[in-house]
């Protein structure tokens, strides 16, 4: 019985001490749990990321002003971006990623759930470590593209900091990534066919795609500008017959599918919302499937639109101009599919619905601008002006942030077992959706205008004050919204109403079959699958949950570790090591060694101790029926 106890579903983290709980979360190897941490630590970096914002808005409300210096403004430039980014946008949507994916395909974890916890801390002490440089001798500061003219310029040890702090993340990135693939190719439930997945696992599987092939060029520049800064090798430096334009390549060939890496996740986000509380299915669904895996493909032919004033030419410049218009194809199908799903449907108006139609509008003004800076010959007068900045916060911000926050309404009660309060979730769309067009509409025009992009101040009686206020204005909505959704997630921790299975009541896949939050091993018996919209079509006929697609038996599950913490920790040490020996400190080496000592003994010691994982049987589990019998 006390064994019991321990692996039971019904042991929820309230009935547990601070320090077990503490424990649990170091050492779990759970989906779900993992993408509770990634929900977390990416909250926190967006509120970090978020505060770097109001502080470039305060800086430029007014002309002249004098709030943060010059050097220090593009510190809170470069960090904001990269922030926002790498350590924001990509673990929020991971967390969806981790909540929801293995659910949606009918699995009871992710294929490798040691290295998804492992992609998990190198994540977090990846970004843990490229934050602490606050701390050391100033952030980076050459934008968070970090071109290579201006990094190898850059004094300090900021640029080193983000060299080694994306290279621990960007590992954890990609191991996620591929996990995510292999989970969807091999651990679909009986009948899941891959046209019968729900969008968003599409999304997840192309996205996955993406970061196996996008972050391995970053992962070859970072490791070039390391040996440049700390090598006195000469990759960027032009006077020694280096390139500096290589690193834009090797940049842009990874940062143009990061941002269809953020924005696809979005998209499967918002496929799922529009069908949910419009009651019908998704209007064309093998179209949504192919315009999908089209903007992936795509995606890695546009780079260089990023680079048309860097004098590649005209031949170049036209094919890449054309190529970034052609992306708006598959976008616009995406688009047109969403409205006919609205279209006749019976729309139920729920926060997560709020914000899936404010997204429409937002997002199309963003890709209008992008197809804008898309021709080449244009493009010289909009680059490196706030048409740019106000382009890209519309695709980001109106595509990706919308999504996380329309997620995290949708997914709180499936990941919490409670709701979210509506009421709050309404107020924080309004103002968070009024702050940022305030924010950002205006930019545009400042853009056109003649504005500068990363200029720390500006002069009066250059027509820009009036704007740059109602823009900075605009932020002080947006963090009040931020702020009032902070205050819904305490309120609703603290209520803890539960809800059941289908809490939104038109859920129409696998993971609104099972309870909220789920058991430990998702499904008793994995469910068979009859075709697009699983449990729906098992509601339509009138049952209460999945057909199971095998008798109920013993389920094998892994064990918890502590060594993915371990591992990401070592590198962790290890960086400080590396960056500190740049000064001759003779501390450094030891540290270095001792860090990869620590990553290595672990790996080491994963490689050697078996870990055959437990077995849940299933009289336990025709226990927990009762149990649950009991309860109701």
């Amino acid at each position: 019985m006390v064994e019991r106890e321990v692996k039971s579903v019904s042991t929820y983290a309230q009935k547990k001490g601070f320090g077990a709980t503490l424990w649990d979360y170091l050492t779990t190897v759970d989906h779900k749990k993992i993408a509770i941490l990634y929900l977390f630590a990416g909250g926190f970096f967006f509120v970090v990321g978020g505060l770097e914002a109001v502080f470039i808005r305060i800086q430029l409300a007014v002309p002249n002003n004098d709030f943060v210096s010059a050097g220090l403004f593009n510190e809170i430039i470069t960090m904001h971006g990269t922030t926002m980014i790498f350590l924001a946008a990509m673990p929020l949507i991971f967390a969806f990623m981790n909540a929801v994916m293995p659910l949606q395909i009918g699995a009871r974890d992710v294929a490798f759930p040691f290295v998804n916890a492992l992609g998990f801390w190198l994540f977090f002490f990846g970004g843990v470590f490229l934050n602490l440089s606050w701390f050391f001798d100033g952030a980076p500061d050459a934008g968070w593209t970090s071109y290579a003219s201006l990094a190898m310029a850059s004094k300090g040890h900021g640029i080193d900091f983000y060299v080694l702090g994306l290279q621990i993340s960007g590992i954890g990135t990609l191991i996620g990534g591929i996990n995510f693939l292999v989970t969807i190719i091999n651990m679909r439930a009986p009948g899941m066919t891959y046209m019968r997945m729900p969008l968003f696992t599409w999304t997840t599987f192309v996205t996955s795609a993406l970061i196996l092939f996008a972050f391995p060029p970053l992962t070859v520049g970072l490791v070039l500008m390391m040996f440049d800064r700390m090598f006195g090798s000469n990759f960027f430096v032009t006077t020694m017959g280096g390139n500096t334009v290589i690193w834009e390549h090797l940049f842009w060939i990874f940062g143009h599918p990061e941002v269809y890496i953020l924005v696809l996740p979005a998209f499967g986000i918002f496929s799922e919302i529009f069908p949910i509380f419009s009651r019908k299915r998704l209007f064309g669904y093998s179209s949504m499937v192919f315009a999908t895996v089209l903007i992936g493909f795509l995606g890695f032919m546009v780079w260089a639109h990023h680079m048309f004033t860097t004098g590649l030419g005209p031949i170049a410049n036209a094919i890449f101009a054309v190529a970034t218009m052609a992306i708006g194809v598959p976008t616009g199908i995406k688009i047109f599919n969403w409205l006919l799903t609205v279209w006749g449907g019976s729309v139920k108006f729920t926060t997560p619905m709020y914000w899936a139609m404010a997204f429409i509008p937002t997002f199309l003004a963003g890709g209008v601008t992008g197809v804008m800076l898309a021709a080449a010959a244009a493009d010289y007068q909009y680059h490196d002006t706030y048409f740019v900045v106000a382009h890209f916060h519309y695709v980001i911000v109106g595509g990706v942030v919308f999504a996380i926050f329309a997620g995290t309404h949708l997914y709180w009660p499936k990941m919490f077992g409670t709701m979210l309060n509506e009421t709050l979730g309404k107020i924080t769309f309004w103002l968070f959706f009024i702050g940022f067009h305030m924010t950002f509409f205006i930019q545009h025009f400042l853009g056109l205008w003649g504005m500068p992009r990363r200029v720390f101040t500006y002069l009066p009686g250059q027509g820009f004050e009036a704007s740059n206020l109602i823009s900075s204005l605009g932020a002080v909505f947006m963090s009040l919204g931020v702020l009032v959704l902070l205050y819904n997630i305490i309120m609703t921790s603290v209520k803890n109403e539960r809800v059941g299975n289908d809490p939104w009541g038109d859920g129409r896949t696998l993971e609104w079959a099972i309870p909220s939050p789920p058991p430990f091993y998702n499904f008793k018996q994995l469910p068979l699958v009859r075709g697009l919209d699983a449990y729906w079509l098992e509601k339509m006929e009138g049952k209460k949950g999945m057909t199971p697609a095998e008798p109920l038996g013993d389920i094998h599950m892994p064990n918890a570790s502590f060594l993915p913490f371990v591992m990401a920790f070592g590198l962790f040490v290890a960086a400080f090591g590396a960056l500190f020996n740049m000064d001759d400190k003779a501390w450094s080496i030891p540290v270095l060694i001792i860090g990869l000592l620590i990553t290595f003994g672990a790996m080491f010691l994963r490689s050697v101790k078996d870990d055959h994982g437990f077995h849940i049987h299933k009289e336990e589990l025709i226990e927990d029926d009762n149990d649950k019998g009991v309860k109701a």
